[in-house]
C-alpha cells in the first residue's frame, strides 16, 4: 500500500514543492503541464517528491489515533512520467457530476413519478411556493423522504423556493387579446377586468413606474410602453401583443419593485419548511445581504439547519452581488426575471460572472430557467437548449434546473434524461486540472490546502476520492476544486448526506462510523466494490482533513493512496 503521511509544504523560487518528512523508501517525480479548467490559471505545478512506503498486509492496521496508514498485499508500483495509476484497469462507468434540480408539480407529484425522476437523474426536488398549497407540498416532502429512507444508492435533497414579492395582474374571466398600438391600462383598484383595463396586486405599482418605462408581461412575452399615470392607474400602449391571462407576472425593465424580499406569505412558507426539515431555501428577489442575515438569524433562533440559496433575478441584486453571495450558502442564476429587469443581452455575461463569484467564494451555484423550455410541449429539445446546458456545465455550475419542464410538462422524464446525457457528455470533454490555481493555497485554511492537493493528486493518478465527514465541509471543499473523478463522501449524518446531493461531483453515502478507522475504511471500500462503484485493483485517494477531526489528531491532516483489495 502507498502511504503518504505527515505532509508539509515548502516554497521554491518558481514552483511549489510537496514533500514528506518521513524516511524515503522511493522517490518519484511527476511533472504535468495539462490544460486546466477555465476558472484556473496555468502556472506549472510540480510534485517534486513524495514518501511512498511498501508494507505487507498483516491483518491488523494501525491504531485509530495514529497517522492514517494501512497496508496492502502487493507493492506500490512507481510511475514514469507517461504512466497513470490504474490505466490497465477497466473502471466503472463515469458518473454525472453536475446535479439536476427538478420542480415538482402536477406532472410529477405522484409517488410513481417521484421515484422515476429520482432513478432518471433528479438530485434535488424543488417546491415552487408560487403554486400549490402546504398540503400538496407536504405530500411531496413525505414522498421524497420515503424514497430516501428506502434507497441506499441515491439521495434526493429538498429545496423550498419562496414566491417572493411578485407583481401580478389580476384575474380575468377570459384571456384579453392585446394588439400592437392598442391603449391598455393597469389599475391598483381590486377586481377590475375590462377590455382595456385590468387590476394589479401591488398598491405601490403607481409609484414604481414612470412615463417611458417598458412594462413586460411574463418576462417579455408581451410588452407595453408606459405613457402616463394617474393616482390609481397606469396608462400604456401595447408594443408587443398577445393573450393576457389571469395572474400574469409583471416587470419594469431596469427596475425592481420596492416590495420587501420576504413577504408575509414567504414567512409562512419558511416556517412550513422549518417544521418539515427541508434542506435548502431558494429565496426570491434578494436585493441585499440584510435579507439573508435576517433569514439566517430566524433559522438560528429556530435551531433549523437549513441552507440559504439566494436567487439572483433583480436589477437591485446585481448592484449588491458580492455581499449577497458572501452572506448566503449558495446562489441561483434565475434568468427569467433577470432577463426581464435587465437587458437580455447581459444575461449570459451575468451568468458567467455569478458562477465565477460563487467559485471564488466556494459557494454552490445553480443555473435555472428556460433550460429545456420547448420540452414542456415537445419530446425533443432545440439545439440551442442543448448548448445552453453544455455552457452552464462548462462554466462550472454545480447544478442545472428544470422548472415547467417537470412541473407541468408533457415529457418530464425525457427532459431529465436529456439534461443528464448532455451534462455527462459535456463533462467528458472538460480538461483535467493538474496545475495550481493563481491564488496561493499556502495562506489559507489547512483543510483547503489539502482539498486542493488531494484533487491534484487524484487527477494526476486518475483515482476517485474518498472522504469521511460529519459536517460535509471537506466534501464541499473537494467539490470546489472540481476533481475529475467522483468524490465518495461518507457521512454518519442523514442531514449532511441529503445536503451534499447538491454539490458538483459529490456522491454522498450514509454509513455509521466505528471507533476503529481501519475497520470503517474497509467497510467503505467493500461497500463501493459491492455496488460496482469501485473494482478490485483500482486505486483511490483517501483524504482525512476538514473542520472536525474524526480519527485523526486535530493537528494532523492526511492524504493517502490505496489499492482496493479483494
Amino acid at each position: 500500500m502507498a502511504t503518504i503521511s505527515n505532509m508539509s509544504m515548502r516554497m521554491c523560487r518558481d514552483h511549489r514543492v510537496l514533500s514528506s518528512s518521513g524516511n524515503l523508501s522511493d522517490v518519484f517525480v511527476l511533472e504535468s503541464r495539462f490544460r486546466t479548467r477555465s476558472f484556473f490559471q496555468n502556472p506549472k505545478f510540480t510534485v517534486r517528491s513524495m514518501n511512498v512506503s511498501q508494507q505487507n498486509h498483516t491483518g491488523k492496521h494501525a491504531s485509530s489515533n495514529g497517522p492514517l496508514t494501512a497496508s496492502v498485499g502487493s507493492p506500490f508500483e512507481l510511475l514514469t512520467n507517461n504512466q497513470t495509476l490504474g490505466k490497465e484497469n477497466i473502471y466503472p462507468v463515469a458518473r454525472r457530476k453536475t446535479k439536476i434540480v427538478c420542480t415538482i408539480g402536477p406532472s410529477t407529484s405522484s409517488r410513481e413519478m417521484i421515484w422515476k425522476l429520482a432513478e432518471t437523474g433528479m438530485n434535488v426536488a424543488r417546491l415552487n411556493m408560487s403554486h400549490g398549497d402546504h398540503a400538496s407540498h407536504k405530500k411531496t416532502i413525505d414522498l421524497v423522504k420515503e424514497y430516501n429512507a428506502q434507497t441506499d444508492d441515491n439521495v434526493i435533497a429538498i429545496m423550498l423556493d419562496t414566491k417572493g414579492p411578485e407583481v401580478r395582474s389580476g384575474d380575468v374571466p377570459q384571456p384579453i387579446i392585446l394588439k400592437e398600438g392598442q391603449e391598455f391600462n393597469f389599475t391598483i383598484k381590486r377586481g377590475v377586468s375590462t377590455e382595456d383595463t385590468v387590476s394589479v396586486n401591488y398598491d405601490d405599482f403607481i409609484n414604481d413606474v414612470e412615463a417611458g418605462d417598458m412594462l413586460l408581461v411574463d418576462g417579455g412575452m408581451m410588452s407595453l410602453s408606459v405613457k402616463s399615470k394617474t393616482k390609481d392607474s397606469v396608462k400604456c400602449v401595447v408594443v408587443d401583443g398577445g393573450e393576457l391571462k389571469s395572474r400574469r407576472h409583471l416587470n419594469v425593465r431596469g427596475k425592481s419593485a420596492t416590495l420587501p424580499s420576504i413577504t408575509d406569505k414567504d414567512w409562512e412558507d419558511i416556517k412550513f419548511g422549518v417544521d418539515n426539515h427541508i434542506d435548502f431555501y431558494a429565496v426570491s428577489f434578494v436585493k441585499d445581504a440584510k435579507v439573508v442575515h435576517e433569514l439566517k438569524d430566524y433559522l438560528t433562533s429556530r435551531n433549523a439547519d437549513i441552507h440559504v440559496i439566494v436567487k439572483i433575478e433583480s436589477a437591485d441584486s446585481i448592484l449588491n452581488l458580492q455581499s449577497i453571495i458572501s452572506a448566503s450558502d449558495g446562489a441561483m442564476v434565475a434568468r427569467g426575471d433577470l432577463g426581464a429587469e435587465l437587458p437580455i443581452e447581459d444575461v449570459p455575461l451575468l451568468q458567467e460572472d455569478i458562477i465565477r463569484r460563487c467559485h471564488n467564494m466556494q459557494k454552490p451555484v445553480i443555473v435555472a430557467t428556460n433550460m429545456l423550455e420547448s420540452m414542456i410541449d415537445h419530446p425533443t429539445p432545440t439545439r440551442a437548449e442543448v448548448s445552453d446546458i453544455a455552457i452552464a456545465v462548462r462554466e462550472g455550475a454545480d447544478a442545472v434546473m428544470l422548472s415547467g419542464e417537470t412541473a407541468h410538462g408533457k415529457f418530464p422524464l425525457k427532459a431529465v434524461r436529456v439534461m443528464h446525457t448532455v451534462a455527462l457528455r459535456t463533462e467528458s470533454s472538460l480538461p483535467v486540472n493538474t496545475t495550481a490555481p493563481a491564488h496561493s493555497v499556502y495562506k489559507i485554511h489547512m483543510g483547503e490546502m489539502f482539498a486542493f492537493h488531494a484533487t491534484i493528486m487524484a487527477n494526476t493518478l486518475n483515482t476517485p476520492i474518498i472522504v469521511f465527514t460529519r459536517t460535509g465541509s471537506m466534501a464541499k471543499l473537494l467539490s470546489h476544486y472540481r476533481p475529475a473523478s467522483t468524490i465518495f463522501a461518507f457521512t454518519n449524518e442523514e442531514r449532511i448526506k441529503q445536503r451534499l446531493a447538491l454539490y458538483q461531483g459529490v456522491m454522498p453515502i450514509y454509513m455509521q462510523f466505528s471507533d476503529d478507522a481501519e475497520e470503517t475504511f474497509a467497510r467503505a471500500l467493500e461497500l463501493l466494490v459491492s455496488k460496482g462503484l469501485l473494482i478490485v485493483g483500482q486505486h483511490v485517494t483517501l483524504v482525512q482533513s476538514g473542520a472536525q477531526p474524526i480519527w485523526r489528531r486535530e493537528s494532523s491532516h492526511h492524504i493517502q493512496v490505496r489499492k482496493v483489495q479483494a
